[in-house]
């Protein structure tokens, strides 16, 4: 990354504060004898995670360091106690944290070829995994051009990430979804989902792979040797990847609504000498005109970047899976706050987040501006 950080060119027309947003997360402690406001205690987390606390305790240290200008600027008056956090995050209510801080996101988004183009995917939060509790799973909608997380929601106890990808798109603004592509895993890779994006006035992109057996298997035999090939080739990372995309009208027979377009996508990569062959097929209600095969490539490309973009960040840069922040709702409380942080530095054009987290680390008075003025 370059000294001076280059934001993406974002929508900001229609731009939520942070704190404004915050204000609206119900507080769930009796509202008598409170002596931080929810939304400024949620303002002092964000910004003790920006400047690189991972723990309540590390939280509950920086908080203690503010002077009282400082800690005025985040409404509050004086600093909550490491007790304090721990035990409202753990009662939190998640869904209503995460709808708001997506109200932030989405006025924040930036458009490929005048469209939003959001991936989405799940993780566990590996390291709150107790004797008494499952690790929590969550899924969320990243903004493939900015790298805003748009929404994210838990998925429930014994069930599985498919009906938690179709309440994420239909907790959505139908308003901010109108027009979108949405790109998916294999596992979403379903004819009620993609009726679900339909519905909503957004374009699907999936990707077929060996648990959908027959449909891989007619795909597989479809006459790609008469289908004219686009290829491009990246280097980077001491790897050489070489992308061969081919493209023709959807069959009848898919069995997906809207369906217009099918892909055969082969990746070769040549990394330390070894190489290694992957070919997926894709479906998508995008037309020829919307989305020609460099611009479906790109799609996929950048919807498998989620895993570097979040996932990654979360589990290295956060360290993540090694938190122990288990009780009730913290955990998923503070993933959300480590996707809403790396949204913000991504705001500011930083690219490398360890860089950024390092960067606001120096000065607490950095992260309490990023956060007053994204």
């Amino acid at each position: 990354m370059s000294s001076f950080p280059i934001p993406p060119a974002v929508d900001t027309a229609h731009a939520e504060e942070l704190l404004t947003v915050l204000v609206r997360v119900p507080d769930p402690r009796d509202a008598r004898g409170l002596r931080y406001p929810l939304a400024g205690v949620l303002a002092l987390a964000v910004s003790a995670v920006l400047a690189g606390t991972r723990s309540f305790a590390a939280m509950g240290q920086w908080a203690a360091d503010l002077d009282i200008a400082q800690l005025a600027r985040l409404g509050l008056d004086g600093a909550p106690k490491e007790s304090t956090l721990r035990k409202l995050f753990a009662r939190l209510d998640v869904a209503a944290l995460d709808r708001q801080l997506g109200v932030f996101a989405w006025t924040r988004t930036a458009r490929v070829g005048g469209r939003r183009v959001i991936a989405i995917d799940g993780k566990t939060v590996r390291g709150a995994r107790s004797k008494d509790r499952e690790a929590p799973h969550l899924v969320a909608a990243l903004d493939h051009r900015s790298g805003l997380v748009l929404g994210q929601v838990a998925v429930p106890a014994k069930s599985n990430e498919i009906p938690a990808v179709r309440d994420l798109l239909t907790g959505f603004d139908p308003a901010d979804l109108r027009g979108s592509v949405i790109t998916l895993d294999t596992m979403h890779t379903l004819a009620d989902t993609a009726q679900v994006i339909l519905d909503a006035g957004a374009d699907y992109l999936f990707t077929v792979k060996s648990n959908q057996p027959k449909l891989l298997a007619r795909l597989k035999a479809l006459p790609w040797k008469d289908v004219p090939a686009r290829t491009a080739t990246t280097t980077g990372h001491g790897r050489r990847a070489t992308r061969t995309m081919k493209v023709t009208d959807a069959p009848a027979w898919t069995g997906f609504s809207g369906a217009a377009q099918v892909a055969q996508l082969r990746r070769t990569v040549i990394r330390n000498g070894k190489k290694s062959v992957e070919v997926v097929y894709l479906i998508t209600s995008a037309t020829h005109a919307q989305a020609p095969p460099a611009v479906l490539a790109a799609w996929v490309r950048q919807h498998w970047s989620i895993e570097n973009r979040l996932h990654w960040v979360r589990d290295v840069t956060f360290a993540e899976d090694l938190s122990q922040v288990r009780t009730g709702n913290s955990p998923h409380v503070m993933a959300s706050l480590r996707g809403t942080v790396i949204g913000l530095l991504r705001l500011a054009g930083w690219d490398n987040i360890a860089a950024g987290l390092r960067h606001h680390a120096h000065d607490p008075e950095r992260a309490i501006t990023h956060l007053l003025t994204c």
